[in-house]
């Protein structure tokens, strides 16, 4: 059965941003400026400076200035345009994050495609960016951190502005590794969402519904050879070992079933993808184990509730898969080598490079 077809519409950035982009690309890719921009930006001249003479290093300012004047101070980080809606909300999370990591308010940066807004119930009952604006707040760039001295230096930069009205905004794609640990709030928020009214599902409930993310459209073969392309690329084979030995365990494992909360059903296999059904000959294997639906092509936003709701969810090296399956309730069953990380929970499994898990 193929699925009804809908297309995935192309991200677009505005000029401003892409702009911004390239430019930014430049001096901390091409230019290394993580290693040097540092003193460039204001929040840190701030903290680390005293009429134009840098701090003694050993002073700790935070150690002195006890973060009892915050109630003011919000961080956020705003999505990249010009990435996919997985990436962007990897950001979203970040600034999630990291604002309860630093002790301060978070604050909603808002999101360009409005539809997806609405979808995952961002920004309701949420503070806004764009409110703390036109507040007075002041807005001021952090810049990249990553380990225990950098932290520091963000926990310095903060209460150098204790008692102050502030916003601060992580730098573009500021990384976050464990991203599971704002599952709970993003699982929360997309299911209280005014939108999860507006569902529609095609899954029959009186069957095991198992939702396989296959990943193309972006990358193929012959972009996959790039290096950058490469470590997002699965090849067919290992969507189908990993479906193989999930179906072997659905017959063989009665505790793996019942992580599911449903016994005795039939499976009913969802490829999501893009291309054509030709594409995925080999899958038709597994119509001796159960209905076969291809949903190849479908509208973003389908595809991404129904691997949410799916009973079991076969993820790819991508983060359009990896974010439903932080707020699923089902079985997830990820690949190795991605760069987020996995809960050790008993509804993850991490499949190797083969597909056994």
């Amino acid at each position: 059965m193929v699925c009804k077809r809908t297309y995935f519409m192309k991200n677009k950035a505005s000029i401003g941003n892409k702009i911004y982009r390239k430019l930014h690309w430049i001096v901390f890719n091409k230019l290394d400026g993580k290693k040097w921009a540092t003193p460039f930006y204001a929040s840190w001249r701030h903290a680390y400076t005293l009429k134009g003479k840098q701090r003694q290093k050993s002073e700790s300012y935070s150690s002195k200035h006890p973060n009892d004047g915050l109630s003011h101070i919000f961080l956020t980080q705003i999505p990249n345009e010009g990435a996919g809606i997985g990436h962007q909300l990897a950001n979203y999370n970040a600034g999630l994050y990291f604002a309860s990591f630093f002790g301060v308010k978070y604050a909603y940066p808002g999101f360009r495609k409005k539809d997806w807004e609405s979808f995952l119930g961002l920004g309701e009952n949420e503070v806004s960016l764009k409110e703390l604006r036109k507040k007075g707040y002041k807005v001021l760039r952090l810049p990249y951190y990553e380990d225990a001295a950098d932290y520091e230096m963000v926990r310095n930069i903060i209460a150098s502005y204790s008692g102050q009205r502030v916003v601060f905004l992580n730098e573009l794609d500021q990384f976050y590794k464990e991203q599971y640990g704002v599952a709970e709030y993003a699982k929360k928020k997309f299911n209280s969402a005014m939108a999860r009214s507006k569902d529609k599902l095609i899954y029959d409930e009186k069957q095991l519904n198992i939702a396989v993310h296959v990943r193309r459209g972006d990358i193929n073969v012959v972009s996959s050879a790039d290096s950058n392309l490469k470590k997002r690329w699965l090849d067919n084979d290992y969507y189908e070992n990993v479906l193989e030995n999930a179906i072997k365990r659905i017959s063989e494992d009665d505790r793996f079933v019942s992580l599911t909360g449903k016994k005795d059903c039939r499976p009913s296999i969802y490829i999501f993808s893009q291309g054509s059904e030709s594409d995925f000959e080999s899958f038709k294997r597994f119509e001796k184990d159960g209905d076969l639906h291809f949903c190849l092509d479908m509208e973003e936003k389908a595809s991404f509730l129904h691997m949410v709701r799916a009973d079991i969810l076969i993820t790819s090296r991508s983060s359009f898969s990896y974010k439903p399956a932080l707020i699923s309730d089902g079985i997830r069953i990820c690949p190795p080598g991605f760069w987020h990380d996995y809960p050790e929970n008993e509804h993850w499994f991490v499949a190797d490079e083969h597909g056994n898990f």
